[in-house]
Formats: structure tokens, C-alpha cells, sequence
């Protein structure tokens, strides 16, 4: 863009450099002593004055319309013999005061300035004109720019009077709306025809972007001008761009720009014959098809941006190598792809800019690379490039910018890389880089900000760096994830001293880092990652970070007391370190900010600080697998935006507050594995809970009938609950994991699990499919499946489970439970079961454990079971069952002792441990 805006300012000098109106010539100390000399003429000022007072000035713009001389007025100017009035820059300049830039209503006094040839209302709110066809009556006007202006369209029509008009500037920028927009309906220009437009018969520039000409034929009107240089008409809603013109007039244009608009065909032939196009953007459109050959024709162009095409597709063209003129290319995500070709030679000393980001090309990056002496922006993101980087990268003697990251590159990175003197953005992240990195790479990039490198392969990159070597950067950006660093925190490393972001996550450090580091980078820091390493020692016991966001020290090996943070960091992740004591008592003082507060896996001890309420935006609460005592804080009601608290594993006792249902938005609970007692609050059913872990603790009494319709997790294993199992949970239709063994439960299995959708048409998916990702990423349950207690975690929202076992249940297996066809794993062991296994048993296709195993279940096993072919478990050990084994090869693959013993080798007599329930089973069946 601003390559653009060089041009069109050097093709306005150009044009009006030598006319009369001198509006682009800087005056010289003579010309501005003879202005201060001239008296406007008593007609104009009169003009101008009752122009002042039909207009609303909020801002006091013409505050300095007063006195005898209106040519010495703001934004006035006259002729320097005459003393007309020949420009009037009214334009709202200041950016902060543009939301009261309206004049409201425009008198006709304007047509009495008869040798006004400037007019710039730029940013204006012109709400009402006493007469719509008063810039029409400006019959001398050479230069109108209603920029950004909102204005009735009624004046359009009468614009076609301006017969000198040479520049005409109704842009819109919808990506800055500032000035609001009054009387929409009146202020939206849509144009559908442009007849007025043709009788602009002197004009060279014309910018109608942003305005909606929907229905307009718009190349029919531009094509009547011969002599037009600049056309602007990104952003008008168009849809079609015709294939062809029966002639072809405007040839004289040298930019054109139809970017942002619908565009759904190919590219036009009758483009080639515009020869005398400098620049050229079509940028986001929807056009089709291959980019045509005949671009062959466009030998002038300078600036070519094709980019966010997504339906352009094909090879590169390798006619890039006629464009000897040209200084930036742009076909980001246009879907091209195949090899890039050599580049020309008559391209050496013209390009500067490069982006084929995001395209689907692939191969080596070419040796003629380094050719592109003059290339200051170079863009290969997201692409499928393989190898190395070639040697003669170094030759890019004027490069700043290089992204070469997401994609396949598996090479190394050439000693001539530390030729790029004048690199400052280096993005090499997301590749499976290999190699090494010494400090003939780095030595001579003195001017190098943003250093990012990352590696699939893990330490597959190594850099080599003396441990006391300094470097001649000092960087703002630092990412090196997954590189080997290590072990020592080398010095180059600790000399920068102007950090915004830091990434070393994985980089093998196994050092302790200089206090003095941590107070070097804190005025500018936003983002810290040192996780993944194995740091040891203390943190400074007090840290200021004013601009700190994300602080993750995870999975390291630091230990002392958790420091004193003060910052307004939204995020602060110490997972899994050796942190001790107790929580700060003011955490929520120092960090009132935090949306993310993750302790979990220290070996921090004391009580919850009360001081948590203060945090009011805190949305994840991890404190699990610590050493926390006490009761749980009685006071919750300011945080509103808590969503996901995991206080598991630690010692907390006592009962769980009721006040925990003012957390409305809470939707994930886990607090398994302390000591909590007495019964689950019913101010709980105001929360939106989702998933629900209490297992593990000494709570007691019913069940609660009251769990919310949404809820698709509920482990109340091993506790002390009493009662039956409630009718009402045949009503949790998203209920997809179900435990509540190891309690002292009685009664029936209720025959309306039938009812539970999600496992009956294994439809869970969809439901996480509609929450927030980062709460689907870190929920974390310990599931009892193929007959072993297992840790899923990114998988959960896979897991299938019903788990009622150890409880004092009785009556018979209902037959509804085998609509559940869903279902992974069914765990009804340890209760007083009786009757038979259900006929349909077969009908649970997905199950993978079936443990139905010390019960007083009678009768034979149902042939159906054969036909589990996902099973991998079963137990119906310790029954009355009797009859025959049924046949099958998935029960030939079982290998479980916990199922039968072999008794005999004819006539195979089979025992299914337990009351001598007796099976026959033919000889190589099993």
C-alpha cells in the first residue's frame, strides 16, 4: 500500500505540477510574502461567511473566518494575482476528532466562489445541501474529495457538469469508520447507474471505493475516458466482471485496483490491452481459473497483487520472468502450486517485495533465489517446500523480512544465512529443521528483531553457540521451541535485554537463570514460555511485569516459595514444578487480572487464599495434585466467569459451600480425591455444569436428583452416597461417562437408560463440537476400562462408560440397556444382580469391557455375545450362569485368566470361576 500511495502522489505531481492551480507545489518565501499582500474579493468572503453560518462547527474549524482578509482564513486560499478564491481544504485532518466532523447542512453560497478549482471535504458529515446540484454549479472545479464524507446521493446526478474535473475522490473506507454514519438510508450511495460519469470528459483519477454501485455498469462509464490515469474501485459489491469489450478506450490508465470485491470469473482478456499499467490489484475477489499467459502484454507493471484468490489455481507462471519492472508481487492464497521455476535475470535489480504465502507449492527453494538482490520482503508461508535453504540466500544483500515457516522443510540452514545484515523479521517456525546452528548464522545480523525458529523433530537443531559469545542484536521477539538450547543458559541468550516475547519452550535447559535476567526483560515483556526444560533454582521472590500476559514456567524443575507477581498477566501456567508453601495470601491483589491460574502438581500446601474472589475474570481455577489443606473458601459469588475448577488430589476437608452456586458459569467441577463430606449442595443446579468429579472423597446421602440436562460427565465414585439411582437421570440425554461404583447403593438399574441418546447413537462429538476449545483440551478423568484404571485426556470426549459397580444394587439386567449401542465399556460388577444376561447383549456392537462378575446372574450366555467384535474384556466370573461357551472368533481371542479355566482337554468341561457353574465346549473352539 504504501508503494501505491508513492505512485499516486508522483503521478499527481506529475499532473498538476505545472498548472495553474499549483495545488501540489510547495510555495517559496517571495510567493508567501506577495500572498500576505492580497485582499480577497468582498463577493467571496461574503460567500464564504454565509457558508460559516449554515454550517454546524462543533469543532471550531472556522473559528479564524473573521476579519477583512479571507484569504489569510484556515483552509482558504487565493490566486496570488487575482485574489480569488481557488482552494477551499476543509478535510477533517486530526484522526481523534473525527466523530464530530459534521457540518451538518451546506448552504448554495458555494456556486458565488466562481474560480474555485480545489474543493476537499474530506471526513466531513454533510447531513443536507439547500441545493443538491451546488457542486455541479462549480463549473472550474479541477480537484473534489469527498473522502470518507457522507453525502447525500442526490448530488451524484450533477456532478456531471464539472467539465475540467481532473480528480474526483469519493472513497469510503469501510475499515475506518469514524464518521458515524447520520440518516443511513440517505448517506449509503448506491449507485445504480453512472450515466453522469462519462461527461467527466478532463478527468484523470477517480476512487469510488467503499461505495456500494450494486447494478451499476461501471466499465461501460470508465471506458469512456481515454486520458484517465488512476481508477479506485475496490470495495463497490460488484459480482461480474465481463469477459470482453467490444473496444477498449481507457489504455492511458496506470493503476487500477478492483480489490475487495465479488469477482467470480476468470481474468478478463481485455486487461491486456491496459499496457500502460504500472500497478494492478484484484486482491481479494473470487476469481477463477489459471493465471493467463497473456500477462505477457502488461510489461510496465510494477505492482501486481492477485493475492486471497482462493479459486486461482494452477502452476506458477513462469512468464513472471517478463515483468523487468516489476517491485512487489503479491499471490498469497491463491491456491497455486508446482515448483518454483529459476527466476529471471531481468528481475535482479527491480523486485523488493515477494509473497506466495499460503499456496500449495512445493519442491526445493531454487539456487536463483539469490539473484533478488533487491528483494526487502520475502514470503513463502504455508507452502510445502522441502530441503535445505540454499547457499545463495546470502546474496539477498537487501532482505528485512523472511517467513519461511509451515512448511516441509527438513534441511539445514547455511552458514551464508549470517551474510543478511539488514534482516530484521526472521520467521523459520514449524519445519523439521536439522543441523547446526554456530555463530557464523547470527554474527553479522546486527539489525535482526524477531528471531523465530521452531522445529518438528525434536532437538533436531542444535545450536552451537560459544557459552560467552554477545551477539550484535538485541531482539524484541525470541522463539526457538523444540531446538536443543541447552543445558547452559548461554549468554547471548541473557545479554537481551529488549524482549517483548519469549519462547524457549523445549529447548532442554537445565540451568538455573540469572535473577537479574528476569528484571532485565520486565518493562517490555508480554509473553514468557521457559516451559518444557528443566530449570532449577529460585525465582526472584518479587517480579514486575507491567505488560506481562502469559507467564508458563510448566515442566520445569523450580522450587522455593511461588514469587510475588505484580502484573496484569491474564494467564500464569506453574504445572508440574516444585514449588512449595503456601498459595501468596494476596494473589488476588497482585494479579487481578488472571483468566488462567494453573499450580496444579507442586507440592504447595496450606489453605486456598481467599483473596481468589478478587480475580473477577478468572476462568480456569488448577490447583490439583498439591498439598492444600483446609476447607474450601466459603466466598465465590464474584467470580461470574469461572468455567472450569480442578482442585483434585490434595487434602481438603470439610463440606462442599453452597455458595459455589453462584458460579453461573461454571461448567466443569472436579474435586476427587480429598476428604470432603456431607451431602452435594442443591444451589449447584445453578451453575451450567457440564462434567461433575467428586469420586474419591466421604460425601454422603442421596444422589442428587436435581443434575442438569447438559451434563455429559458424572463420576461420583467412591464415596459414601446411599439410596437409589435416580429416575431423573434418564433424562441427561448428553450423558456420555456415568460413575458411580463404590458406593452403598440400593434398589434396581432403572429401566429408562434407553433414554440416554448420546450413548445410544454415540453422538457425543457434536456436543464438545459447540464449547469452548481450551476447556475440551484441559479436562482430565481417570476412567476404570478393560479392567484397569486409565488417564484420558484430549480423548475424553471418545469415552463411552457406564460403571455401577461395588455398589448393593439388585433385580435384574433390564433389557433397555442394550440400546445403548454406543456404549464402550459396562461395568455392573459387585452388587446382587440376579436373573439372565439380556438376549440383545449383542446389540452393543461398540463395547469394548463387559464386566458383569460377582452378581447371582443365572441362566446360559446369550449366543449373541458373540458377535461383540470390539471386545477386549470380559469378566462373568463368580455367577450362576451355566449352558454352553457361545462360538465366535472374538471370544477366541480373549486371553483373559479372569474368565475360565481349563478343566479338561476332551469334552472341554469350562468353569467360570466361582459357585461351579459348569460350561461344555467343543475341543479348538478356544
Amino acid at each position: 500500500m504504501a508503494n501505491l500511495n508513492f505512485v499516486v502522489v508522483f503521478l499527481l505531481l506529475s499532473l498538476f505540477g505545472s498548472s495553474p492551480l499549483g495545488i501540489f507545489k510547495p510555495s517559496s518565501c517571495s510567493e508567501d510574502q506577495s500572498r500576505a499582500n492580497i485582499k480577497c474579493i468582498y463577493t467571496e468572503r461574503q460567500a464564504l461567511l454565509s457558508f460559516k453560518k449554515g454550517v454546524t462547527d462543533h469543532l471550531g474549524r472556522l473559528s479564524s473566518w473573521v476579519g477583512e482578509d479571507c484569504c489569510q482564513w484556515r483552509g482558504v486560499e487565493c490566486n496570488n494575482q487575482s485574489g480569488h478564491v481557488t482552494k477551499l481544504d476543509l478535510s477533517c485532518k486530526k484522526k481523534r476528532y473525527r466523530q464530530l466532523c459534521s457540518f451538518g447542512k451546506i448552504s448554495s453560497s458555494l456556486v458565488h466562489l466562481k474560480y474555485l478549482n480545489y474543493l476537499d471535504l474530506s471526513w466531513n458529515n454533510i447531513a443536507y445541501l439547500h441545493n443538491p446540484g451546488v457542486f455541479g454549479m462549480l463549473e472550474n472545479l479541477m480537484y473534489l474529495s469527498l473522502f470518507h464524507a457522507q453525502f447525500p446521493k442526490e448530488i451524484l446526478p450533477h456532478l456531471g457538469n464539472l467539465s475540467s474535473l481532473m480528480h474526483l475522490d469519493l472513497h469510503r473506507d469501510s475499515f475506518n469508520m469514524e464518521v458515524p454514519d447520520l440518516h443511513s438510508n440517505s448517506f449509503n450511495m448506491e449507485a445504480e447507474n453512472l450515466d453522469w460519469l462519462p461527461s467527466l470528459s478532463s478527468l484523470r483519477y477517480l476512487d469510488m471505493g467503499g461505495r456500494n454501485l450494486t447494478g451499476a455498469n461501471w466499465l461501460h462509464a470508465v471506458n469512456m475516458f481515454p486520458s484517465l490515469h488512476e481508477l479506485h474501485l475496490s470495495e463497490c459489491e460488484f459480482d461480474c466482471l465481463p469477459p470482453s469489450l467490444p473496444f477498449v478506450n481507457f489504455t492511458s490508465l496506470f493503476v487500477l485496483d478492483l480489490s475487495k470485491n465479488q469477482f467470480n470469473s476468470s481474468i478478463p482478456q481485455w486487461l491486456f490491452n491496459l499496457t500502460s499499467l504500472t500497478i494492478l490489484d484484484l486482491s481479494f475477489n473470487s476469481l477463477q481459473g489459471t493465471i493467463p499467459y497473456n500477462f505477457v502484454n502488461l510489461r510496465n507493471l510494477e505492482h501486481l497483487d492477485l493475492s486471497e484468490n482462493p479459486y486461482i489455481t494452477g502452476n506458477l507462471p513462469s512468464l513472471l520472468g517478463n515483468f523487468c519492472k516489476l517491485k512487489t508481487l503479491s499471490l498469497k492464497s491463491t491456491n497455486i502450486d508446482g515448483f518454483l521455476d529459476n527466476f529471471s535475470t531481468c528481475l535482479n535489480n527491480s523486485l523488493e517485495s515477494l509473497d506466495l504465502s499460503l499456496n500449495k507449492l512445493s519442491g526445493n527453494i531454487p539456487d536463483s533465489l539469490g539473484r533478488l538482490q533487491s528483494l526487502g520482503y520475502l514470503n513463502l508461508y504455508c507452502n510445502s517446500f522441502w530441503g535445505s535453504i540454499p547457499p545463495s540466500i546470502g546474496n539477498l544483500s537487501s532482505l528485512q523480512q523472511l517467513d519461511l515457516s509451515f512448511n516441509e522443510i527438513n534441511g539445514t540452514i547455511p552458514e551464508s544465512f549470517g551474510q543478511l545484515s539488514k534482516l530484521v523479521t526472521l520467521d523459520l517456525s514449524v519445519n523439521s529443521w536439522k543441523g547446526v546452528i554456530t555463530e557464523t548464522q547470527l554474527k553479522n545480523l546486527s539489525r535482526l528483531e524477531d528471531f523465530i525458529l521452531t522445529t518438528y523433530t525434536n532437538h533436531s537443531l542444535v545450536f552451537n553457540v560459544t557459552y560467552n559469545w554477545v551477539p550484535p542484536f538485541r531482539l524484541k521477539t525470541l522463539e526457538l521451541e523444540s531446538c536443543l538450547v541447552g543445558p547452559k543458559f548461554p549468554l547471548w541468550l541473557q545479554v537481551q535485554n529488549e524482549l517483548v516475547y519469549v519462547n524457549l519452550k523445549n529447548v532442554r535447559i537445565a540451568d538455573t537463570i540469572p535473577d537479574e535476567w528476569f528484571s532485565r526483560i520486565s518493562s517490555r515483556l508480554t509473553d514468557l514460555d521457559l516451559s518444557n526444560n528443566q530449570i532449577t533454582g529460585m525465582l526472584p521472590h518479587q517480579l514486575v511485569y507491567p505488560n506481562l500476559n502469559i507467564i508458563d514456567l510448566s515442566y520445569n524443575c523450580f522450587k522455593g516459595p511461588i514469587p510475588l507477581w505484580f502484573t496484569n498477566a491474564t494467564q500464569l501456567y506453574l504445572k508440574s514444578n516444585f514449588f512449595s508453601g503456601p498459595i501468596p495470601s494476596d494473589i488476588g491483589d497482585l494479579m487481578p487480572c488472571l483468566q488462567i491460574l494453573d499450580l496444579s502438581e507442586n507440592h504447595l500446601n496450606g489453605k486456598i487464599p481467599s483473596s481468589i474472589q478478587k480475580m473477577v475474570y478468572l476462568k480456569i481455577l488448577y490447583l490439583k495434585s498439591n498439598q492444600l489443606s483446609g476447607e474450601l473458601p466459603n466466598h465465590w459469588s464474584e467470580l461470574q466467569s469461572l468455567q472450569v475448577m480442578d482442585i483434585s488430589y490434595n487434602h481438603l476437608h470439610g463440606k462442599i459451600p453452597r455458595s459455589m452456586g453462584f458460579l453461573s458459569s461454571l461448567s466443569i467441577l472436579v474435586l476427587s480425591n480429598n476428604h470432603l463430606y456431607g451431602e452435594i449442595p442443591s444451589t449447584l443446579q445453578k451453575c451450567s455444569l457440564l462434567s461433575i468429579d467428586l469420586g474419591g472423597n466421604r460425601l454422603s446421602e442421596n444422589l442428587p436428583s436435581w443434575i442438569g440436562p447438559n451434563i455429559l460427565i458424572l463420576r461420583l465414585r467412591s464415596n459414601l452416597f446411599s439410596g437409589i439411582i435416580p429416575q431423573e437421570w434418564c433424562n441427561l440425554s448428553f450423558l456420555h461417562i456415568l460413575d458411580i461404583a463404590q458406593n452403598n447403593l440400593f434398589g434396581g438399574i432403572p429401566d429408562c437408560l434407553n433414554n440416554l441418546t448420546t450413548l445410544v447413537y454415540s453422538n457425543n462429538i457434536d456436543q464438545y463440537n459447540s464449547l469452548d476449545p481450551d476447556l475440551i483440551y484441559i479436562e482430565k478423568a481417570i476412567i476404570v476400562t478393560k479392567g484397569r484404571e486409565l488417564q484420558y485426556d484430549t480423548t475424553l470426549k471418545f469415552v463411552n462408560t457406564i460403571d455401577l459397580s461395588a455398589n448393593n444394587l439388585t433385580g435384574i439386567i433390564p433389557d433397555e440397556i442394550t440400546s445403548l449401542k454406543g456404549l464402550g465399556t459396562l461395568n455392573l460388577s459387585m452388587n446382587h444382580l440376579i436373573g439372565k444376561i439380556p438376549d440383545n447383549i449383542g446389540n452393543l456392537r461398540w463395547l469394548e469391557t463387559l464386566d458383569l462378575s460377582n452378581n447371582n446372574i443365572s441362566g446360559p450366555i446369550p449366543e449373541s455375545l458373540s458377535s461383540l467384535t470390539s471386545l477386549a474384556h470380559l469378566n462373568l466370573s463368580f455367577n450362576n450362569l451355566a449352558g454352553r461357551i457361545p462360538s465366535g472368533n472374538q471370544l477366541q481371542t480373549l486371553n483373559d485368566a479372569s474368565i475360565y479355566e481349563v478343566l479338561k482337554t476332551s469334552m472341554v468341561e469350562m468353569i467360570l470361576k466361582g459357585y461351579g457353574s459348569m460350561f461344555a465346549l467343543d475341543l479348538g473352539l478356544l
